[in-house]
């Protein structure tokens, strides 16, 4: 199996959902954002400079978001930056877990290595890896549910990407 690079899960998502769900996925940003569709260009996903993880995290959150959700800059999350207090990084990992847990089964179906993120240097991921893990048996039944389709063609996509 081929190991994707950031440019060719662009180009696989841009693939599954350009056309038909309006959306782009972008490299090069400094931070990543999500920005809905407007009058004059479709949704945009930008992801982190050249940073593979970044553009499967970011698939993630846009997979998983609903409707009203992808009409919102950034989905409407509000985003606290580090460093965190410890209730705060337990906050931002209850909001993190399915994300990441998606974007753990993308990695695989990419060819690459998943390493969760807390977003804060600080923090000990040691837990929230074990959260993602046992997080893995309802990321799949979700995959197979009709909540679940478009994160289920671009896993399919990325798989076929590979090969």
């Amino acid at each position: 199996m081929m190991e994707l690079d950031h440019q060719a899960i662009a180009d696989c998502f841009n693939a599954c959902f350009a056309e038909f769900e309006g959306a782009k996925l972008v490299g090069g940003a400094t931070e990543p954002l999500y920005l809905p569709a407007s009058a004059d260009r479709p949704a945009c996903l930008l992801y982190r400079e050249d940073h593979a993880a970044s553009a499967l995290h970011e698939a993630a959150h846009w997979c998983i978001a609903g409707k009203s959700r992808r009409e919102k800059v950034d989905f409407g999350y509000p985003y606290s930056p580090p460093p965190r207090t410890d209730a705060a990084q337990q906050l931002f990992y209850k909001f993190e877990l399915r994300a990441q847990a998606l974007e753990s089964l993308f990695c695989q179906s990419a060819g690459l290595k998943f390493t969760p993120s807390a977003d804060n240097l600080e923090a000990n991921t040691s837990q929230f890896a074990k959260a993602i893990q046992s997080q893995h048996f309802f990321t799949q039944a979700w995959l197979h549910s009709s909540t679940g389709a478009r994160a289920r063609t671009l896993q399919i996509g990325l798989m076929q990407w590979t090969t």
